[in-house]
């Protein structure tokens, strides 16, 4: 699909109005995000209005062309975390509960707004992933509940929907923070509230709100300190303007960037890329000769044209390039003609897909049947080595996931009734997937709390801190005992130049972080660990416990973990294989 619509009720006689939203390759105002849309005045020659009602095919396909740009732009979204860590996986969660609400109604050929609405925040709410997945389902669930049984909407009722939607995003928060996407659409719902008391033009209100929610996310920096000091927008607000973008532009009859979603399981099929799968992910850095600076503006159009989602950042000594291709030698080639290439990353976007396909819990003994039981403890984690250490502490069941693969509720829900227990405890290891697990708590038809660890060393501690002689009140209470005596440690690599929590760091720097908080840069691994350890307050605590990651070496961890028990003769310090992706160590203070 080129994403022209081809139902003559969206184009009125007169010339169809263009919303003139840019594409989000585009260089930002603050940040590199889209240049926003056209005004309503700028982009409405005739200056006629039209009342117009929107039924649930129409609505439909808002929903597919709001979902297949995000999908276009999931790298983007990601690109605007606040840390420099490189798993941001705000788009990726936000891509796929969008899929599944596509999924959810991809076949209905109901007509009633109220019934694909209603079912449209069903598959939202079912395939959410992280907190951004949340929240967008909760705007999803508010706005149905508003249309309930209506057959057909106009711009009153779509104001008066996305009031409801505010309210029930930010009641599923138990701390809303402004400057966040809770923002972003508060202020589109208060932007269609005026648009409304002067027009019903459903075109003209759709405009109105995709230009607020990109004005809304520019000025996401200046509501929360940390994003304005890593210089970027929000990201979850973002992924909301990208949606609404998507619809604009599919009314206007601009492309969306991918052919075609393919109705039975929600699966892009993009035009450019290989027939049946995703291409690769090809980043990398290109240095200037000392004798010929590089051209951006060129670049970034030389990138645009070899695929999807580029991204082209930096100066004339530096660029930073990401795209997605079918054939990764081409971006490379080019790059290396124009200076010298560093960071080069090259990945297999189908691979990745197919490994992150939703619903099958991992981990050894789990597909057969399991005795019935009366308390199982589920916890989340990503990595052989970390999925064995859940289940030598006592997990039944291991959801693979984590950093970038954030299971979604109905993951958690299978795994649930996989436990085959009277009662489940959640332990969602990650503070992006604590509201997951909540959710599907709520959802579960077997009782599940959620014992809310943020990190993998806190869900080991709460699961070994288990006592089966005790009710599940007595184990809650115990186990968030002992995650909240954790002090979690975490090494990887700045994925891009920034300054945030008053530490600067280069990109492809060493950064340590405590507790999810940038503590430290720095050059080498052994000094950072020590300085790392230090910084936490180990040697105030007794046990030590790193996990080395696939990106190191035994040798050179178990080299690491000597000079640590030398610096640290009076803890007992120890070393496990996690296999985890991205991080060299997490570690684990107690």
């Amino acid at each position: 699909m080129s994403g022209a619509s081809s139902h003559p009720e969206w184009h009125p006689s007169e010339p169809a109005s263009q919303s003139g939203s840019a594409d989000s390759r585009a260089s930002a105002d603050y940040t590199g995000a889209a240049h926003p849309p056209e005004s309503a005045d700028a982009a409405t020659p005739a200056r006629r209005a039209y009342h117009l009602t929107l039924d649930g095919r129409r609505f439909k396909e808002l929903i597919k062309a709001g979902y297949q740009w995000l999908r276009a732009q999931e790298a983007i979204v990601n690109s605007y975390n606040v840390y420099p860590v490189p798993d941001g996986d705000t788009g990726t969660n936000m891509m796929h509960t969008m899929r599944s609400a596509w999924e959810s109604i991809a076949e209905l050929e109901e007509r009633n707004i109220g019934a694909i609405a209603k079912a449209v925040s069903y598959g939202a709410l079912r395939g959410s992933r992280g907190n951004s997945g949340i929240i967008l389902s909760q705007i999803w669930r508010g706005f149905a509940r508003s249309v309930d049984h209506k057959d057909v909407c106009d711009a009153q009722d779509i104001a008066l929907a996305l009031r409801e939607a505010v309210s029930t995003a930010y009641a599923g928060v138990n701390n809303p923070v402004e400057g966040t996407m809770l923002t972003v659409i508060r202020e589109v719902a208060e932007s269609a509230e005026q648009t409304v008391s002067r027009s019903h033009d459903l075109r003209e209100l759709l405009r109105t709100m995709t230009r607020a929610a990109y004005e809304s996310v520019q000025r996401t920096p200046t509501l929360l300190k940390i994003l304005k000091e890593a210089g970027v927008v929000d990201s979850g607000g973002y992924g909301l303007y990208v949606i609404l973008d998507g619809m604009s532009r599919f009314l206007s009859g601009q492309p969306l960037g991918e052919e075609h979603v393919a109705a039975d399981k929600g699966i892009i099929a993009a035009g450019p890329q290989a027939e049946g799968g995703y291409g690769y992910d090809v980043q990398y850095l290109i240095y200037a000769p000392a004798d010929r600076p590089l051209d951006v503006s060129q670049i970034r159009r030389d990138i645009e044209a070899m695929g999807d989602c580029p991204l082209v950042m930096g100066d004339e000594r530096m660029v930073k390039v990401h795209v997605h291709v079918p054939d990764p030698g081409v971006p490379l080639s080019y790059g290396a003609k124009l200076g010298s290439l560093r960071d080069v990353v090259v990945e297999d976007m189908q691979a990745q897909s197919e490994s992150f396909l939703p619903g099958v819990p991992r981990g050894s003994g789990q597909s057969q049947t399991l005795p019935p039981t009366e308390i199982a403890i589920i916890a989340v984690a990503s990595g052989e080595g970390l999925i064995r250490a859940f289940k030598d502490v006592g997990a039944r069941i291991v959801i693979h996931g984590g950093q970038t693969m954030n299971p979604s509720v109905d993951d958690f829900l299978k795994a649930i009734q996989q436990a085959n227990a009277r009662h489940v405890i959640l332990l969602p290891n990650n503070g992006n997937i604590i509201m997951t697990a909540q959710q599907a708590a709520q959802l579960s038809e077997v009782p599940a709390k959620v014992v809310p660890t943020r990190t993998i060393p806190q869900g080991i501690a709460a699961a070994i801190a288990f006592n089966f002689e005790r009710d599940v009140e007595g184990n809650l209470r115990l186990m968030s005992e002992a995650a909240g005596r954790v002090i979690t440690c975490e090494i990887t690599r700045a994925t891009r130049t920034v300054t945030v929590d008053g530490v600067s760091a280069r990109e492809g720097q060493l950064i340590g972080l405590i507790d999810d908080r940038l503590a430290l840069a720095g050059d080498e691994l052994e000094m950072l660990t020590s300085e790392l350890l230090e910084q936490a307050g180990a040697a105030e605590r007794e046990l030590i416990t790193l996990y080395h990651g696939n990106d190191l070496p035994r040798s050179q961890a178990e080299f690491i973990t000597n000079q640590m028990r030398q610096r640290f003769p009076d803890q007992v310090i120890d070393l496990y294989e996690g296999q985890q992706a991205h991080y060299y160590f997490i570690i684990g203070i107690e």
